[in-house]
């Protein structure tokens, strides 16, 4: 029982990795890891400040579909 109360909490965290990649990585090509990183922090920095983000709620809501 304990491994798949694990695996619906990786899932919720899979969900979460997705809304990154759409929301920061899909259709960019950086120069650099650096350059990806910092992409990456702003978002972490944008999705605490609008957590009630609607498209963000449906890129969740897809990805958990998923």
């Amino acid at each position: 029982m304990r491994a798949s109360s694990t695996l619906a909490s990786t899932d919720r965290i899979e969900a979460q990795f997705t809304a990154l990649r759409c929301f920061t990585l899909d259709g960019t090509d950086h120069a650099t890891s650096k350059e990806q990183g910092s992409v990456i922090r702003r978002y972490t920095i944008w999705w605490n400040q609008h957590p009630a983000d609607e498209r963000l709620c449906e890129v969740v809501a897809n990805a958990n579909v998923a």
